[in-house]
């Protein structure tokens, strides 16, 4: 009888929305830390909620080691009650959805934000506007 080996770091066909579910999960759960496998567009949007002011803190722990490198990152709450409200991923494996720059989606009439991915990375909607630049619409957060 053989035993199989269970990897750490299930592959996902869609790592963003892996992100975003781990996010979810965690705020339903009220927890604070959240430990995500890395990637470059993991980290970049995870940066960018940090910066829009979702996230309190990012970081990478065990850089040195490929195979379990993570991203830790810590969930903001105000007055008890989460920053993130909600997750939308709006494109997906079997649908892209794209969108010039002018017609970059607003979430909540502004109070929340959609991110783009452009050639100049990660960008949120009103920066597309501001830069006239179009891209993929990855996910919407408020």
């Amino acid at each position: 009888m053989s035993i199989k080996k269970i990897s750490k770091n299930k592959t996902t066909n869609d790592p963003i929305s892996d992100f975003l579910t781990r996010i979810r999960n965690v705020i339903m759960v009220q927890k604070e830390q959240v430990a995500i496998p890395y990637s470059k567009s993991k980290i970049a949007l995870a940066n960018l909620l940090k910066e829009e002011g979702y996230l309190n803190n990012v970081q990478v722990i065990n850089e040195d080691d490929v195979s379990s490198k993570s991203i830790v990152v810590d969930i903001r709450y105000v007055n008890g009650k989460p920053a993130i409200t909600g997750l939308k991923k709006i494109s997906k494996p079997g649908l892209r959805k794209y969108s010039k720059a002018q017609y970059a989606p607003r979430v909540l009439s502004g109070l929340g934000i959609s991110i783009l991915s452009t050639n100049k990375g990660l960008i949120t909607d009103r920066k597309a506007r501001e830069d006239k630049v179009g891209g993929e619409i990855l996910c919407q957060v408020w």
